[in-house]
């Protein structure tokens, strides 16, 4: 238990000094970065909303893919939140409770790329095999591929969970503050995260390009549904960028720890913000506006529904 202890004093030295420095111009900022999650929070469900009244959208892939992305990101920007207010009061829950919050909002990070790599090879096949397509991205394969995503998302953290109910059950019954760190009983939970994180990361990255370059190459060549081509290999790049957000929080550890080292407390807040407002905030603010609003047969719908909430709405869609 001595990586715990030492993990937990680790914590305690960072959130105290980030509990001292805490000003009025910093609460300013953190009501601005939750009253933004709420926000999304709120155009997400609106978006959600807006793919299920209409039962084409429930069936095609790429709208499933979609509708899976927003309910994983309002899961995400909901328990990050909750796991930033924690942090800024300095609050101890039970560790059961923090276990749970942590695996979720833990798998729904994870979640976000592999939704993204998907989505990507979904694009690829309806481009480079716009024959085939039909008869490869179904929707019951679409649904597998989502739970494929949400198992692959949380087998990490599960066994971290199930180690730590072995080896110390009674560690659930006790208060914590609420971190991913207060899973980690042995260095080698660590070191296999750290494993692991890399290789997904790179798996998703080379996924990513991969599909990108097809798409790019097959854009320029045909002469017949070019605009479709093009619409796609920039949906792609914008899966790129949005991957390489998500892989910025793995130097943001390394900075928060030597900011710590150094007690520099005004800089471990500011990294600590900026953390959460570029690496864990905005890229889930950025889907609904990438994937639903760039939609022609999304965007009528779900502008017509953001402003009246109750109602019947019954604008032509088309799905390409």
């Amino acid at each position: 238990m001595s990586g715990t202890n030492n993990s937990s004093k680790e914590i305690l030295s960072v959130q105290q000094i980030f509990q001292v420095v805490l000003n009025e111009g910093q609460i300013m900022k953190v009501i601005f970065v939750i009253l933004m999650s709420v926000f999304f929070i709120y155009f997400n469900i609106i978006m959600v909303y807006t793919l299920w009244t209409k039962p084409i959208f429930k069936e095609t892939p790429r709208y499933i893919l979609f509708i899976n992305m927003l309910i994983n990101d309002s899961i995400q920007l909901l328990l990050t939140s909750m796991l930033y207010i924690f942090s800024l009061l300095f609050l101890q829950i039970f560790t059961a409770a923090c276990a749970l919050i942590v695996f979720l909002s833990v798998t729904t990070f994870r979640n976000a790329p592999l939704n993204l790599a998907v989505m990507s090879v979904e694009r690829y096949v309806a481009i480079c095999f716009p024959l085939r397509n039909v008869e490869i991205a179904t929707q019951k394969r679409t649904h597998i591929a989502v739970g494929v995503i949400w198992f692959i998302g949380s087998i990490n953290c599960m066994i971290d969970l199930f180690h730590v109910a072995v080896i110390d059950p009674n560690l659930f019954t006790s208060q914590t503050l609420c971190t991913r760190e207060m899973l980690f009983i042995k260095k080698w939970q660590a070191d296999a995260l750290q494993a692991f994180s890399i290789f997904y990361f790179v798996s998703v990255s080379v996924i990513i390009l991969f599909t990108y370059v097809n798409i790019v190459i097959i854009a320029r060549t045909i002469s017949s549904n070019k605009d479709s081509a093009t619409k796609a290999h920039k949906t792609v790049l914008l899966h790129l960028i949005q991957l390489l957000l998500c892989l910025s929080s793995f130097l943001y550890g390394f900075i928060e720890r030597a900011a710590a080292m150094v007690g520099n407390s005004k800089l471990i807040s500011d990294l600590r913000y900026l953390n959460y407002l570029f690496v864990l905030v905005l890229p889930r603010c950025l889907s609904p506006l990438i994937y639903g609003l760039r939609d022609d047969a999304v965007r009528p719908l779900f502008i017509y529904y953001f402003w009246h909430v109750t109602g019947k709405c019954r604008p032509t869609v088309n799905v390409h």
